[in-house]
């Protein structure tokens, strides 16, 4: 399973996916492209899922669009530590999220 850090994710937080296969908007070279193009071009690059911060993007983007899933941290603040409490509870959610859908892990 291919996960995509956006760029509002810590990079760090991909150690805590070791199971997977993780990168980044950054390290990718996708930092110019917004939210539609992000997701078409994660999808062609064969991601699965892509972890944001971005709480309007469900709104913005028809994810029935986009064979992706989008899993939404909500946090105050896009640090690690912020992420870290939360992750078990992605973790443990994982195996029942669907492609073009979103999720909030609070």
């Amino acid at each position: 399973m291919k996960i995509l850090l956006d760029e509002c994710v810590p990079v760090r937080l991909g150690n805590y996916l070791n199971d997977f296969e993780v990168s980044s908007v950054s390290k990718e070279g996708w930092s110019s492209l917004k939210d539609g193009n992000l997701i078409k071009t994660a999808i062609d690059a064969g991601f699965d899922i892509m972890l944001t911060v971005d709480k309007n993007l469900q709104y913005q983007q028809n994810l029935d669009e986009y064979n992706i899933t989008i899993v939404v941290f909500d946090i105050l603040f896009n640090r690690l530590q912020d992420f870290t409490p939360l992750m078990p509870i992605f973790l443990e959610q994982l195996s029942k999220m669907e492609k073009k859908r979103a999720y909030i892990i609070k």
